[in-house]
């Protein structure tokens, strides 16, 4: 790193990225073992073979659904930690406050979406499953393009084209897969439509692992105090905070 300092926060969207990435594979490979899914290197689906490598059949059944709920879980969970982070970041820098609340919204939604995918199996309740997939997949794409464009405008530290521009392709790559996603599932050509699935998530999860990029020059911190009683009011508070602000959080 050439000498300079960085953030230790740096390391939450890559171990988010890493080990979110390494979890869903172990579900894959677990239902490969266990004979509930056809690997996706097997060129073609015959009729009345194993299931096809969807995640959310990967994940369906026991034990692969247990790590699968676990693991979404988790990526759940650090998704909102990510999107708070992201929406305190940019918060000091935006003149038009809706585009940065509009990538918070997105992102939450995604959130839930995720847990509901964990949470309710294909087979348990295939409504509920479906709906976190729309929220996961639909805000998830809205939330990447976002990003990309708040990346571009606001330019942290001079790095906004050196970060937008993979973040554009990705979002172009995810927004493509989403199509392509659902085009397949409905001509019923799932071994394409499931490979593509999981290139969506591996493309989503490459790009909430970049904003390890400006966490990298920002400090978050959680500031606790005694509670007095000529405390000033929350607006007060609010009028003196946008009074100082500084690069960090």
């Amino acid at each position: 790193m050439d000498g300079k300092k960085y953030s230790v926060w740096m390391f939450l969207p890559l171990v988010f990225t890493v080990f979110t990435s390494a979890g869903l594979w172990i579900v894959y490979f677990i239902a490969v073992e266990d004979n509930k899914i056809i690997p996706l290197n097997v060129p073609d689906r015959t009729p009345g073979s194993k299931r096809p490598p969807y995640i959310s059949i990967a994940g369906d059944a026991p034990p692969a659904s247990c790590v699968f709920s676990q693991v979404m879980n988790m990526a759940a969970f650090l998704v909102l930690v990510m999107a708070i982070l992201r929406f305190i970041q940019l918060k000091p820098k935006v003149l038009n406050p809706w585009l940065n609340v509009s990538g918070l919204v997105a992102l939450c939604s995604a959130s839930f979406g995720m847990t509901l995918l964990g949470n309710f199996q294909l087979s348990s309740n295939e409504e509920i499953h479906n709906v976190g997939t729309s929220l996961t997949f639909g805000f998830g794409t809205l939330a990447c393009w976002i990003q990309s464009a708040l990346t571009l405008k606001i330019n942290l530290k001079n790095e906004g084209r050196k970060v937008g521009i993979p973040r554009v392709a990705l979002s172009a790559s995810i927004t493509l897969c989403v199509v392509l996603y659902f085009i397949l599932m409905v001509q019923g050509i799932h071994m394409h439509a499931s490979r593509i699935q999981w290139g969506l998530v591996m493309c989503f999860l490459c790009f909430l692992g970049t904003f390890a990029a400006e966490f990298r020059h920002y400090r978050f911190e959680i500031v606790c105090s005694e509670y007095q009683e000529n405390f000033l009011s929350f607006s007060e508070s609010l009028s003196e905070a946008s009074e100082y602000q500084t690069d960090q959080v």
